[in-house]
């Protein structure tokens, strides 16, 4: 089929002219005004529109500007026909988009030329763009096959972590599902905004998945004591962070450093850390523990305390959470004990589905 061209001229003399010239070669659609081009558009999409400056009603300028604020028409080429030099005309034109402009009385090779070359950069566009959005698609369809397959690997490591734990049953699956929600309160009250300004939530609550993993070192008999752990077994216990950056490092050696097993990392390295200096494994305080610790800390301590344990019962959520709160500025981070506040009713639910 013929390519669309528009013709849209309100004299009549340059629109019998421009038809004749590209009949052959195009389907011409001839218009005496803006009103009239807006009007056909409605029925055709043309490959390209010659446009006429001057015109009573809307001019050529105030068509192009139409035709870009309109999805549907913005990528059509618009060749202006004018009789206009002068240079602010022409830049005028160019600012709103004009592929080329054609001056009148035009050359009937020029126009043919011109047209030829314009119709074929556009198509060389619309086959570049189609060609650049199928390689997208895949690139986003390989990227969402990875996104799974590290979820699952992170998930296994975790699983096989918490199955080694008899002491800790479901504790992945509860600490993701809390740090989305602490972190999704964090980000609609803006606390601490400047830190988690490049944070993609998703990715984060994954890794957080990890921050136990350095317990795949510690000895069965140790980890599932049903006693209470004496001074050195519970040192063997404290370096389970120290062994999970380890871990995570050795991934990061071989696969190159990305964000998600640096926030691994960090969630691994900085749990058990407390806010007057009095953790481990480092002897942080305050905001020297990066974020990522001071967060994760609340969460296992709230999962701990709700949780039954051989060396003891679970608190109750409320009992729980009076626990918490009167550890602010002294274990945790007084501002996220704010946060807490507000969302620990969703907390109790998660608590008590899984």
């Amino acid at each position: 089929m013929k390519k669309i061209v528009f013709i849209v001229d309100d004299n009549d003399t340059n629109l019998t002219m421009a038809e004749d010239a590209l009949a052959e070669q195009y389907r011409v659609i001839a218009l005496s005004s803006a009103a009239k081009m807006f009007k056909a558009l409605e029925k055709f999409r043309p490959d390209l529109i010659l446009l006429d400056v001057e015109m009573p009603e809307m001019n050529g300028f105030e068509a192009m500007e139409a035709l870009k604020a309109n999805d549907q028409y913005a990528d059509i080429p618009v060749i202006f026909l004018t009789a206009l030099s002068d240079a602010s005309s022409e830049a005028r034109g160019i600012e709103l988009g004009a592929a080329d402009f054609i001056m009148k009385p035009f050359s009937v090779p020029v126009l043919i030329n011109r047209i030829k070359y314009h119709m074929n950069v556009d198509e060389l566009i619309r086959e570049r763009t189609a060609q650049l959005y199928e390689r997208t698609e895949e690139l986003v369809q390989r990227s969402n096959q990875l996104d799974r397959l590290k979820n699952g690997i992170v998930f296994t490591l975790a699983d096989i972590v918490e199955n080694r734990d008899e002491n800790t049953g479901g504790h992945i699956t509860r600490t993701a599902v809390y740090m989305e929600i602490l972190l999704s309160e964090m980000r609609r009250q803006k606390t601490y905004s400047d830190e988690m300004e490049n944070w993609d939530l998703e990715s984060v609550v994954t890794s957080a998945q990890l921050h136990d993993i350095g317990k795949i070192v510690i000895a069965d008999s140790i980890l599932n004591k049903p006693a209470k752990l004496t001074d050195e077994e519970f040192e063997i216990i404290k370096s389970h962070p120290i062994e999970g950056v380890r871990i995570i490092e050795k991934v990061i050696e071989r696969t190159g450093d990305s964000k998600f097993m640096h926030d691994a990392r960090m969630f691994a390295a900085y749990h058990h850390e407390k806010w007057n200096g009095k953790g481990y494994p480092f002897g942080l305080a305050e905001k020297d523990i990066p974020l990522h610790g001071r967060i994760m800390a609340i969460i296992d301590v709230y999962d701990a305390l709700v949780s039954e344990r051989p060396y003891k019962k679970a608190f109750t959520h409320t009992k729980a959470c009076e626990i918490i709160e009167e550890g602010a500025g002294s274990h945790f981070d007084p501002i996220l004990i704010e946060v807490f506040k507000r969302v620990e009713d969703k907390f109790e639910k998660i608590k008590n589905e899984f």
